[in-house]
C-alpha cells in the first residue's frame, strides 16, 4: 500500500464513503440505475402508468392492442415495475418495497400469511410485431364480396392498473366494464374464463393488489371487411408499400385484429415485423407504406417531422366545387375519440389543406386534396365546413349534424346532442361498425340509452355456465392451444379452427347480423401519391374517380 493510504482510508472510513459499485435492480432484463426509477416514475399519474413502446400497434408478442368487449383497457398498458425492482407503486405513488428476504425465509412468510403470490411481469420483446402463433389463432373466409374471420376464443390481459388497487373485481367490473352484465362474469368465472395471477377467480368479491395480473378469455367476433385483396406496389429491403382498400384497418384495433392490413400482410404475404409509416382511416383507400426496420422507420418519421413528405388525395364530393383551388385554413377540435369524431372549432389545432378540382359530372365533383398537415379526419371536415362534403362519408355527411350538415361550422346542437344523432342514426341503420362502435359501447353509458337486446337473463346465464362447463373442454383448449393450431396440417387446423366458431356464454353468437353490401363498405376518399425526398409512389385511380362516373 502506497504511504498514507492508511490514513486516507481511515477518513472515509470516518466520513462513512461507500466505495462499493452501485447496485442495479433487474427490470425486464435490463439494468436500472438511479435515473431510471426517477425517469419511470415521472410517467405515472393517479394511478396510470405510462405504456411501453408500441410497435406495429402490439405493446408485445402476446398482448393485444385493442380494447376489448369485455374488458376495454386489457391491452397490457400500464405495467408497472417487477418485484424486485427496488420500487413499488400504489394509487400512482411510488413506495419503497421491503428489504429482499432469504428465498427460504420469503417462502415461509408468505406461506404463513396467506398473501397472494404475484408473479413477475413477463419480459416483453419491444418492436417485435405479430408471430405465427397470432396468425394461427383464426382462419379467413370470403362471402357475398366480404372478407370474413371464423369466430375464436382469445385473451385479454392486463396488470392491475393503480386506480382498481384495493378495488374488488366485482366493483372494476361493474363501474368500468359494463359492456356485460355482472351476470355475464359471475358466469365467466365459473366457467375458468377469468384468471388471476394465472389462478381461476373464483369468487368476484376478491380485492386486487398492486401488479396483479388478469387475463380475460372471451369469444371474439370480427366485422366483415371487403374482400379486395391489399395488393402490393412496391417492396424492397427498406419498405413494403400496399394499396389498402377501403373499410379494412392499418392495425388492430376496436373489433378489428385479423381483419387489418397487418394481419392480411403477414397471413397472405408472409411479411411481418412491419413499422407503419403513416395511417389512412379505416374507410380511406390508397397508398399505404411500411418501414421493414426500425431505422428506415425512424429516417422517414424524421422526413415527416420535416415536412418533407407530400401527400396527394382524391375523393367525390356533393355537387360543383369551386372550379379555382380553395385553402381551408380552419382549426380542427376533437369532439369524441370513442365516437371518432371532429369538427371546426376556433379553439382547435391549427391545419391546412388544399382543394383542387378535377371534375364535375353535374351531381358531384372529383377533388384533389394536398394536407398540409396531419390532423385527425382533416380532409373530411374541411370538406364537410366548405359546404361540399364527400359524397358517401358515414360521419360528415350525415343529418344529424343539422339542416346544413355542418356548412360554415354552422352545428345546431351541443356535442352531447351530435354524439347521440350519430350514434342514433346508425344504430338504426345497423351500421354501428361504420363509426368502430359495438353495441357494448352504446350500453355502457355512451349515448345514455337502454341496455342492449343482447344482455341476457341470470338464469340464462348460469345454465349457459353450466352448459360450458360440460361440453367438450372448449374453454380450456381454445384459447390457450393456439400453438397446437399453428404447428398442425392445413387440414387438422381448418377443424380446430372450425370448433370455436360458438360459444354457449358469447351474446354475439345468438345474434343474426345482416352483413352489409361491399359497396356500403367504400368511401370514396382515396390516397393517391405519396411522396418523400428520394421516393414517390402512386396507386391506380378508383373507379368512381372517373370523369364518366354516373352512380351518384
Amino acid at each position: 500500500m502506497r504511504p498514507g493510504g492508511c490514513r486516507w482510508l481511515a477518513v472515509l472510513a470516518r466520513q462513512r464513503v461507500d466505495l462499493r459499485p452501485p447496485r442495479f435492480a433487474r427490470t425486464g432484463g435490463s439494468c436500472r440505475g438511479p435515473m431510471a426509477g426517477t425517469l419511470s416514475t415521472r410517467a405515472e399519474v393517479a394511478g396510470e402508468r405510462s405504456p411501453p413502446a408500441q410497435q406495429n400497434g402490439d405493446a408485445g408478442s402476446d398482448v393485444p392492442a385493442d380494447p376489448p368487449p369485455g374488458l376495454p383497457e386489457l391491452a397490457g398498458r400500464g405495467v408497472g415495475p417487477a418485484p424486485g425492482s427496488g420500487e413499488q407503486v400504489s394509487g400512482g405513488r411510488k413506495q419503497a418495497s421491503a428489504p429482499a428476504l432469504d428465498p427460504g425465509k420469503q417462502k415461509k412468510r408468505r406461506g404463513a400469511t396467506r398473501e397472494r403470490v404475484v408473479p413477475p411481469p413477463k419480459k416483453r420483446r419491444t418492436g417485435v410485431s405479430f408471430g405465427d402463433e397470432h396468425f394461427a389463432e383464426t382462419s379467413y373466409y370470403f362471402e357475398g364480396g366480404l372478407r370474413k374471420v371464423r369466430p375464436y376464443y382469445f385473451d385479454f390481459q392486463t396488470y392491475c392498473k393503480g386506480r382498481w388497487v384495493g378495488r374488488s373485481l366485482l366493483h372494476v367490473f361493474s363501474t368500468e366494464f359494463r359492456a356485460q352484465p355482472l351476470a355475464y362474469y359471475e358466469a365467466a368465472a365459473r366457467a375458468g374464463r377469468l384468471r388471476l395471477n394465472e389462478e381461476p377467480v373464483q369468487d368476484l368479491s376478491v380485492v386486487l393488489k398492486d401488479n396483479d395480473f388478469l387475463r380475460n378469455t372471451v369469444h371474439r367476433h370480427e366485422p366483415p371487411v371487403t374482400a379486395e385483396p391489399v395488393r402490393l406496389i412496391a417492396e424492397n429491403e427498406d419498405v413494403v408499400v400496399v394499396d389498402k382498400p377501403s373499410s379494412i384497418p392499418v392495425h388492430p384495433c376496436g373489433r378489428f385484429r385479423h381483419n387489418t392490413v397487418i394481419f392480411i400482410l403477414g397471413k397472405e404475404h408472409q411479411l411481418k415485423e412491419l413499422h407503419p409509416l403513416h395511417r389512412l382511416d379505416r374507410l380511406t383507400s390508397g397508398v399505404l407504406m411500411f418501414a421493414k426496420t426500425a431505422a428506415v422507420s425512424e429516417r422517414i418519421h424524421e422526413q415527416v417531422r420535416d415536412r418533407q413528405l407530400e401527400k396527394e388525395y382524391v375523393c367525390r364530393v356533393e355537387g360543383e366545387f369551386p372550379a379555382e383551388e380553395v385553402t381551408c385554413k380552419e382549426p380542427i377540435l376533437v369532439v369524441s375519440y370513442k365516437v371518432g369524431v371532429c369538427r371546426v372549432d376556433p379553439q382547435g389545432k391549427p391545419c391546412e389543406t388544399v382543394f383542387q378540382r378535377l371534375s364535375y359530372n353535374g351531381h358531384s365533383s372529383v377533388v384533389q386534396c394536398r394536407p398540409l398537415t396531419g390532423r385527425t379526419h382533416q380532409i373530411r371536415v374541411h370538406l364537410q365546413f366548405l359546404g361540399h362534403p364527400i359524397l358517401n362519408d358515414p360521419i360528415y355527411n350525415s343529418v344529424a349534424w343539422g339542416p346544413s350538415r355542418g356548412r360554415g361550422g354552422h352545428i345546431p346542437k351541443t356535442d352531447e346532442e351530435l354524439l347521440r344523432d350519430l350514434v342514433a342514426e346508425h344504430q338504426a341503420k345497423q351500421s354501428l361498425d361504420m363509426l368502430d362502435l359495438c353495441e357494448g359501447d352504446v350500453s355502457s353509458g355512451l349515448t345514455g340509452s337502454a341496455a342492449p337486446a343482447s344482455e341476457v337473463a341470470k338464469d340464462s346465464l348460469e345454465e349457459l355456465a353450466t352448459a360450458s362447463q360440460k361440453g367438450s373442454g372448449v374453454v380450456e383448449a381454445a384459447p390457450l392451444r393456439l400453438d397446437a393450431v399453428a404447428l398442425a396440417s392445413g387440414k387438422a387446423a381448418e377443424t380446430d379452427t372450425r370448433s370455436q366458431e360458438t360459444d354457449p356464454l358469447c351474446a354475439e353468437c345468438r345474434l343474426v347480423r345482416q352483413d352489409p353490401l361491399p359497396q356500403d363498405l367504400v368511401m370514396f376518399l382515396h390516397a393517391l401519391r405519396y411522396k418523400g425526398p428520394d421516393f414517390e409512389y402512386v396507386s391506380p385511380m378508383p373507379a368512381w374517380a372517373q370523369d364518366d362516373w354516373q352512380k351518384d
